[in-house]
């Protein structure tokens, strides 16, 4: 039997706005273990992540920059990076947020190999200590696993800096103007909303399906934020004009066709700005629809 491993990492240290360290209790909440059992896996939690409270820190941590909550964020996701790298190969495992900084820690955790890297989100989290407007970690990881920003960020789980060729980002509308010129430096793929309403969800999925065929492994690191907001209310940084319900699930049913993923990030579910859990039942719908669950 398959087998998926669920780690939560309830953390809010790298956002602007309280509330989504409560993602991971949200999303167990919302039937994530009865979801993925019903696909014939097999499930282990491992817990939740140990992670400071944010009263007790200082908003900094002291660090020239003003890189807010840096050595927190950092051994929280050394300790992610840590404890996925120890899980068997053939496991599934499914990291739940938090804030999107912990995707610092959950793909050098799975990093076998050349591994691909699907992000799903809002915005590019492209930028770094220079370009950042906010100082706020999440909105750094995915230019930290490409090898810029602060040192000690891209250091993170001791592995190498992803290829930009291997990388993916889907569903993105709010770009700062120092993550649009890296991006555009990086040669990172990037399918805007523009690209999804043009081209649409199956043309937008077979490219990305075509980009990742050589890897090793796939990681799906996805943003409740990606989901317009009439959507899904319950995130920190919405964004008008996001994936729908139906264009959602498309993408993750075709994911699901190629059987490419290998590991799963759901972040950014905050409950505080939810209505009646409803974001975080429809960010487990996704997840099962990624990992099999068929209409018929």
């Amino acid at each position: 039997m398959k087998q998926a491993v669920i780690v939560g990492v309830p953390m809010d240290l790298g956002a602007g706005r309280r509330g989504v360290d409560m993602g991971p209790s949200a999303i167990r909440y919302a039937r994530l273990h009865e979801a993925i059992r019903a696909l014939d896996y097999a499930v282990l939690d491992l817990g939740d992540l140990e992670v400071p409270v944010v009263e007790t820190l200082k908003k900094n941590g002291g660090v020239p920059g003003g890189l807010h909550h840096l050595e927190p964020i950092r051994s929280t996701c050394e300790a992610l990076a840590r404890e996925l790298s120890a899980l068997d190969d053939a496991a599934l495992p499914v990291v739940l947020g938090g804030d999107h900084s912990i995707s610092m820690g959950s793909v050098r955790g799975v990093q076998r190999g050349r591994t691909g890297l699907i992000w799903i989100d809002a915005h590019a989290d492209f930028n770094t200590p220079e370009t950042s407007p906010s100082g706020n970690i999440h909105g750094m990881p995915l230019a930290a696993l490409l090898g810029y920003g602060d040192e000690r960020l891209v250091r993170i789980g001791g592995g190498e800096p992803l290829e930009p060729q291997d990388v993916v980002l889907v569903g993105v509308r709010s770009v700062d103007p120092g993550e649009r010129e890296l991006l555009q430096r990086a040669g990172v793929t990037v399918y805007t909303m523009k690209e999804i309403d043009r081209m649409g969800v199956p043309t937008v999925a077979a490219n990305v399906v075509a980009q990742l065929e050589r890897v090793e492994r796939v990681h799906v690191s996805f943003d409740a934020d990606v989901l317009d907001p009439t959507v899904a209310p319950g995130v920190g940084t919405p964004v008008p004009g996001g994936l729908t319900y139906r264009e959602a699930h498309l993408l993750m049913e075709l994911l699901s066709d190629a059987g490419i993923v290998t590991s799963l990030d759901l972040v950014e579910v905050n409950p505080i700005l939810d209505e009646r859990n409803r974001t975080a039942e429809i960010v487990v719908e996704l997840a099962a629809s990624l990992l099999g669950k068929k209409i018929l």
